[in-house]
């Protein structure tokens, strides 16, 4: 099913598309994640609510005695390693911006839990992009989130705002994304985080009409599940009552 442009209908209807496609997103994730993994929606963490968590259980904490972080894998071969498979996406950079200059940006807040926190995926909402002060609020959530060590994979279906004139992806990398140009056929963004030294960004543009790729959301630095997104939309989507389905299918004029 291609992508829809979620633009043609009120925020509310797709709030309501998202809560649903965010179950699909958790059930899949069951299904694709190695042993040691779950995943769980709408949980708090480091101090910032999120869509979806991918949690590592009985693993060590960190040196700092957090046990958030991506830690290691010992004897853990789940996943698909990068080295041999990396992600099919249109473009893939790495950041050589010192981890110093990230950190006086943010301010962290840490959550601490028995399971530790090991990637997140999000689902940009159009309250994300409603003014200055969400969208500071979300890139400060993903900032965080790497800055602790926490891997993070991003789905906006809204094309570019005044608040993100280039894509979500350089409003979260910024500095970092100076050599990025959003391609103008291709408005939506699909983008998977690496956290590490060097950070990693793996992006693949989108356009209304294609067909969603499925989507890599790393467990660790050099190993990844690929999230099924276009078997997990067309589940929620099959939801939507019948009159928002109509006008959200129905030929652009």
């Amino acid at each position: 099913m291609p992508v829809h442009d979620w633009t043609r209908v009120d925020a509310g209807i797709f709030h309501d598309f998202h809560t649903m496609w965010l179950v699909s997103l958790r059930n899949a994730l069951k299904r694709v994640l190695p042993p040691g993994y779950y995943a769980m929606t709408e949980q708090k963490a480091l101090g910032y609510g999120l869509d979806i968590l991918t949690l590592g259980r009985s693993q060590p904490t960190t040196s700092n005695g957090s046990s958030n972080g991506p830690g290691q894998l010992h004897g853990a071969d789940g996943g698909i390693h990068v080295a041999t498979a990396p992600p099919k996406v249109l473009i893939s950079r790495s950041s050589d911006v010192p981890r110093n200059e990230y950190k006086r940006r943010w301010i962290a807040v840490r959550h601490v839990s028995d399971d530790r926190v090991v990637a997140i995926l999000e689902v940009v909402s159009p309250g994300n992009k409603s003014s200055e002060e969400a969208m500071r609020a979300f890139t400060a959530n993903a900032a965080e989130f790497l800055e602790h060590g926490v891997h993070v994979s991003v789905i906006d279906m809204f094309p570019p705002t005044a608040r993100d004139p280039a894509g979500i992806h350089p409003a979260i990398w910024r500095e970092r994304a100076s050599d990025y140009s959003l391609l103008p056929d291709k408005p939506l963004t699909l983008v998977s985080y690496v956290a590490g030294a060097p950070e990693r960004a793996y992006v693949q543009p989108v356009a209304f009409g294609e067909a969603l790729p499925d989507m890599a959301l790393f467990l660790t630095e050099v190993r990844y599940v690929l999230v099924p997104l276009e078997l997990t939309y067309l589940a929620a989507f099959a939801e939507v009552d019948e009159r928002w389905q109509k006008i959200l299918t129905a030929p652009s004029a």
